[in-house]
């Protein structure tokens, strides 16, 4: 009798489990994020030991942003038009492999160590020089070769509005010195805002600027190019460049020149304008110094808002950083296909990527980007989406 009753204790455990395995395994393949249509199971994997999912933060208004933590990426990014109708604004791929196994691309990442351009691949601290990896044009771009986009970020703690990723990137990893260790919070307010605070500590004298990357459209990725989507900067002075993209250390003023946005106009309103700086970048690829105010409730100033006319959607970005690279999706050329299928064109898309200014370890004159053992690096920045004023 009691054979027979361990007997049919132990089948039902088998049941049990044999039930809990296969939950697993169908969730696993469920559509997790609603409205983006990506399955879980394309986010699946393992990158150099390390492994990759995919993570949905909602609000109670309907936005959905997903990630993944290989390179912290917004994988999609789902805000409503006027009339309640969501669409996907940022670009991007639909499965980790293609992320992997795509020509290198900054599509909603974190970038580090050093976000944009320095001149040489060269900058000293004290009486140390570094080299780093000379990746476009003999300059130095975005951390190297293999920078904060490319790796896997441990998750320390996701909700159902909140993520928060951290890495520690060993000392002289793509040439630059110091232990740094860094921790990035992403928050989906119910204000349809998404905030983005980042911190670092080195045990070495180093340089630091992280920014995101994401590609916006807000007619929709792959819907079209962003001339006609209407910008303010709020910023009186532009880094201008030399033929490398690299700030030739002046402070210019916009005033009468293509890059004066600080009353709104159309993206593509100059774009064609006989000026130098719009044939060096092919068209805008700029550091933008930031005016002081206005400034928001959490402190943070107005750095640019974006209008797209016939969505009626809009985008206001907010931060603590000197300044702002607009990127005007110029090297875009249409051989890119996106996760709906649509090729991403000429000019599909805009970055708004707040930071300190490009070249600043080499340029004395520009806001330091130095951080030394026992400071704390930290940034912020804010993403606020919403719609016209009927």
């Amino acid at each position: 009798m009691k054979k027979t009753t361990v007997f049919l204790l132990s089948f039902l455990l088998c049941l049990l489990a044999c039930k809990e395995e296969k939950k697993e395994k169908n969730e696993s393949s469920e559509i997790v994020a609603v409205k983006t249509k990506i399955s879980l199971k394309d986010f699946e994997g393992i990158v150099e030991g390390d492994s990759v999912k995919l993570y949905v933060l909602t609000n109670k208004n309907g936005m959905e942003v997903t990630f993944t933590n290989y390179g912290q990426r917004v994988i999609s990014l789902h805000v409503p038009d006027k009339n309640g109708k969501f669409e996907d604004v940022v670009l991007g791929y639909d499965s980790l492999d293609k992320y992997l196994n795509s020509p290198r691309s900054f599509f909603g990442s974190i970038v580090g160590r050093y976000g944009n351009r320095i001149a040489k691949g060269s900058f000293s601290i004290g009486e140390n020089t570094y080299s780093l990896a000379k990746n476009n044009n003999g300059n130095h771009l975005h951390g190297g070769d293999k920078g904060f986009e490319s790796v896997v970020w441990k998750v320390d703690s996701a909700t159902s509005n909140s993520i928060e990723f951290s890495r520690i990137s060993p000392d002289m990893e793509e040439g630059y010195p110091g232990n740094l260790d860094v921790k990035v919070s992403y928050v989906l307010t119910d204000d349809n805002e998404l905030k983005i605070n980042y911190k670092a500590t080195t045990d070495k004298p180093t340089v630091v600027n992280l920014t995101h990357h994401s590609f916006f459209n807000l007619k929709g990725e792959g819907n079209g190019d962003i001339n006609d989507h209407v910008l303010m900067i709020n910023a009186d002075k532009y880094t201008p460049v030399d033929a490398g993209l690299i700030p030739t250390g002046q402070l210019d003023e916009v005033a009468g020149t293509p890059f004066d946005f600080t009353k709104p106009k159309a993206i593509g309103a100059d774009i064609d304008a006989e000026f130098d700086q719009l044939k060096k970048g092919n068209g805008y690829d700029h550091n933008f110094v930031l005016n002081d105010s206005p400034k928001n409730a959490d402190g943070l100033t107005l750095c640019a808002k974006v209008i797209e006319p016939t969505s009626g959607r809009t985008m206001e970005v907010f931060t603590d950083e000197p300044g702002v690279q607009f990127y005007g999706g110029n090297f875009m050329d249409g051989t890119t296909i996106g996760k709906s299928g649509k090729p991403y064109g000429f000019r599909g898309s805009f970055c708004l990527e707040t930071q300190h200014f490009p070249d600043s370890p080499n340029k004395p004159e520009f806001p330091s980007t130095l951080l030394q053992p026992g400071e704390v690096y930290t940034s912020n920045c804010t993403y606020k989406f919403g719609v016209v004023a009927e």
